[in-house]
């Protein structure tokens, strides 16, 4: 869990004091390393679990804090978004019946939200990234209340001089900016903690870092983000450039990022990492700090490095380092931060048991990882891993090269197995985890892979909002049957009894594939344009992508009707002489209602629809008719009856 407590004025006497408590906590870890003060020959598993909580019509539900009090649970804690909840597992030890036990705590705790969550008009969804997000939930509004997340929202806007950039090229392509950190609660994962022995904690890193690649590669499950279908596991791609503090000159200089994959295999001491943050990346915030940390060893206590640990906690790497108490012992950690959250309980802890089962086989398989592969390659193989998923071709060791698949079935899955048996775990608990990434790698069926099948399969039924809705109710369904990913049929049709939900605002349904001109462009082309596409309106927008009018198909008519006498020599007509300026327009929040009427009021046939003056996307009476014949469908009342006949009136195509 993160640190809440923090201190919100950062000025620079509290910084110079912070800064020194932090490097009074790096020496008191050395001297603890140096004097074997640290927990060793035990080995301990945990698990943090991140979950969406989503409203009846499987959109986001910023009801966090309603649920945590109602649950009453100290496992679980806030996210940054108030859609988000985490809960936080038992550690317990590796070996015997860990991985069930594991599982049934986690059951439980879901079981136990889920219920609290109902009470509010809610449920649990454990996805990696949520198919219904908008932009519109990304917003200050919906950030948990915490002095954390206001000052890192603060302190990483300051250092980056301005919005966050996210620019991901997939299937789709998004490029977007956004003013607010808010964009990581599109992210949640189910982080992994192996308990390790000090001198063995180089090593077991490396390890980590070579062996994420392939774990990732069958356990993608997040290839959605706000409607676009983009890499295998999206989050890596879209926590880096969330959390991107970096200005123009530091980017210039690659300077490297708080969420990243590291620079170079560790060599020494778990210092080195510890040092490297200090170093490379600036205190974003503040929080209490212990008393003098060698008293506390003087005592014989083992210190808290607050200050150590609340830092470590503003950098992200995709395999963390920790430090940590438990029953008065200090510990070392290596939490793996790059799963996603989903699509079943089943198959998160198959992910875990054999993330686990690796980090126990391999160094007594491979040796030190190091010798054997390049650090480039082990990034190469993380980031093909996540664009691609099973699909990802890797470079193992020895220079090797493997398709994702082979390496897991034929190599690593069988050393998992060595793994885990050497580990105390339970035959047949080890037949059940790992037979789940099995069948799900030979089948090829992750969770990232289930949802692009079924969205190709459902083609273009419906609008998007109704496809990725149906996406999101038959996740939420199979994941509660417990029945693992690899199980689920594809999705063929997306008719659901509450299809109303997709027609709320008009951001659900609008049209995003403009075809627009600019205030300077012939008539002419605007004229062929409405042919080719068979539309009657066209935005009018400036290079910036900002709204300056609206071409009519009956303004056109008008305007070369009266320029007929000109005959062949007519001078060249530009559209900002027939554009319409200031024209009535909507937002993606708009409601579906308050739309109809204001095209109603305003005699027109379309609604542009901006966010912050951009132009985004565009509605017609034509695109209001299937909504019409639906709601006489579901037996309307009179009122609303009355609305439907005057919005088919309207949809004759005679308005401006």
């Amino acid at each position: 869990m993160g640190e809440h407590n923090v201190d919100e004025a950062l000025d620079d006497r509290k910084l110079r004091a912070y800064m020194k408590a932090l490097l009074d906590d790096l020496r008191a870890l050395e001297y603890m390393l140096d004097h074997d003060l640290i927990e060793s020959g035990v080995r301990r598993i945990g698990a943090e679990q991140e979950m969406f909580l989503i409203d009846q019509s499987l959109h986001p539900a910023p009801v966090g804090r309603e649920v945590l009090e109602r649950a009453g649970d100290e496992r679980l804690t806030t996210e940054i978004a108030r859609f988000n909840l985490e809960a936080n597992l038992t550690p317990r030890l590796l070996g015997g019946r860990c991985f069930r036990e594991m599982e049934q705590e986690l059951e439980e705790v879901l079981r136990l939200t889920r219920e609290a969550a109902r009470t509010c008009g809610a449920d649990v969804l454990l996805a990696g990234i949520l198919p219904t997000l908008e932009t519109s939930d990304l917003t200050l509004r919906n950030m948990t209340q915490s002095p954390r997340y206001a000052e890192l929202n603060r302190a990483l806007l300051r250092m980056r001089g301005g919005s966050f950039a996210i620019h991901i090229k997939g299937l789709d392509e998004l490029q977007m900016k956004h003013d607010n950190f808010m964009m990581e609660g599109c992210n949640t994962s189910f982080q992994i903690h192996l308990q390790v022995s000090p001198k063995e904690f180089v090593p077991l890193y490396n390890m980590a870092q070579a062996i994420t690649a392939p774990v990732l590669a069958a356990a993608v499950n997040s290839p959605l983000l706000l409607g676009h279908r983009l890499w295998q596991e999206t989050r890596l791609a879209l926590f880096q450039h969330s959390a991107d503090d970096r200005s123009f000159a530091h980017q210039a200089r690659s300077q490297p990022t708080r969420v990243g994959f590291g620079e170079g295999w560790m060599k020494h001491s778990v210092l080195e990492m510890f040092r490297e943050q200090i170093a490379r990346f600036r205190v974003i915030i503040l929080g209490e700090t212990d008393d003098d940390p060698f008293a506390r060893l003087k005592r014989g206590e083992a210190p808290r490095l607050s200050a150590l640990r609340l830092h470590n906690g503003t950098i992200w790497p995709w395999n963390r380092p920790c430090y940590g108490i438990s029953e008065g012992r200090a510990h070392l950690r290596i939490e793996n931060r790059a799963l996603p959250s989903g699509p079943t309980v089943l198959d998160e802890l198959a992910n875990a048991a054999f993330f686990l089962g690796l980090m126990t086989s391999l160094p007594e398989a491979y040796g030190e990882i190091d010798r054997l592969m390049s650090f480039d390659d082990a990034k190469a193989n993380f980031f093909a891993a996540a664009r691609f998923g099973l699909n990802a071709q890797f470079v193992w060791t020895n220079g090797r090269s493997y398709p994702a698949a082979t390496l897991i079935l034929d190599e690593l899955l069988p050393l998992a197995r060595q793994g885990l048996e050497k580990s105390g775990v339970e035959a047949e608990d080890i037949d059940r985890y790992l037979g789940v990434i099995e069948e799900r790698v030979e089948s090829g069926r992750t969770g990232a892979n289930w949802m692009l099948r079924s969205l190709a399969a459902m083609k273009d039924q419906g609008t998007r909002d109704i496809r990725h809705r149906a996406l999101t109710k038959t996740m939420l369904w199979r994941q509660q049957t417990g029945e693992p990913v690899h199980l689920w049929p594809v999705i063929e049709t997306n008719e659901a009894q509450d299809w109303h939900h997709s027609y709320r605002t008009v951001g659900q349904f609008m049209s995003t594939d403009l075809f627009t001109i600019q205030p300077d462009d012939l008539i002419d082309l605007a004229a062929n344009m409405m042919d080719w596409r068979h539309i009657r309106h066209v935005p009018v927008e400036n290079e910036e992508g900002k709204l300056v009018g609206l071409l009519s198909h009956r303004a056109l008519l008008r305007r070369l009707a009266q320029g007929q006498s000109g005959g062949e020599h007519a001078e060249p007509i530009a559209v900002r002489s027939i554009m319409k300026t200031n024209p009535v327009t909507a937002t993606p929040q708009t409601p579906t209602l308050e739309a109809i009427a204001l095209m109603r009021r305003h005699r027109v046939g379309c609604l542009p629809v901006v966010d912050k003056e951009n132009l985004v996307g565009i509605v017609t009476a034509q695109d209001f008719l299937e909504i019409s014949a639906r709601l006489f469908e579901e037996h309307l009342r009179p009122e609303e009856k009355q609305t439907a006949y005057a919005l088919a009136a309207s949809s004759d195509g005679n308005g401006d």
